[in-house]
């Protein structure tokens, strides 16, 4: 029974009997992939403050062969979006991780995607405007995935200038690129309808984003 050390991206739990939880992750060298963590729900566990979305974690696991879940024997937390103050701000978190997961194969090592979703950790810790970097997150993810249109002819020069801007900045330094509300809500359009044609639906978590932002 192989024991494996990874960093990890959390993508999604969900509640299992009553004390554990089933966790979906993204590693850097083995793709996503999901298990058990035994007695996460328990007050005291060893899971504590680990196992939300988005946190970067250094975890161990085992694999027994024929199983589809592998279990967690720990996870160490290596920087975490928990301490970000807005509401907006957290709804990216839960909005980026279930993307991350929409595409991200089981098993199938993409360091690039892993990248993507680490930077945007650090991005939103280090306190990036939300609005731009999640059009930046957007962009790039559907570049990497080859589905986002090399002629965008019926974009404004604006809308095509941040994204130029995007392919040459990090995450973190996304306020650089300039973008007002007008560019950032013409392509929060074109890319919500791009996510929407290639998943075939509308995700949760986009909808409770534009909730807050309408309440903000």
């Amino acid at each position: 029974m192989p024991l494996y050390t990874a960093d990890a991206l959390v993508l999604r739990t969900y509640k299992l009997g009553e004390a554990d939880r089933i966790v979906v992750f993204l590693t850097r060298d083995r793709g996503k992939k999901r298990g058990v963590a035994k007695g996460a729900r328990r007050q005291r566990s060893a899971f504590a403050g680990a196992l939300e979305p988005l946190t970067e974690v250094r975890l161990a696991y085992f694999e027994k062969e024929r199983r589809e879940l592998v279990g967690l024997n720990y996870a160490e937390t290596r920087r975490s979006p928990l301490s970000l103050g807005s509401q907006e701000a957290l709804g990216c978190v839960s909005y980026f991780a279930e993307l991350l997961d929409e595409w991200a194969q089981e098993a199938d090592a993409d360091d690039r995607l892993y990248r993507l979703g680490a930077s945007m950790v650090e991005a939103l810790v280090a306190g990036a405007p939300v609005e731009p970097l999640t059009r930046y997150f957007e962009y790039w993810l559907l570049r990497l995935q080859g589905v986002y249109p090399e002629a965008q002819g019926t974009l404004s020069e604006p809308a095509m200038a941040f994204l130029a801007g995007s392919r040459v900045v990090a995450p973190r330094d996304v306020a650089s690129v300039p973008a007002d509300r007008r560019v950032l809500g013409e392509l929060e359009n074109v890319h919500r309808a791009l996510i929407t044609m290639h998943l075939e639906k509308t995700l949760k978590s986009d909808r409770v984003l534009r909730e807050l932002r309408r309440h903000a």
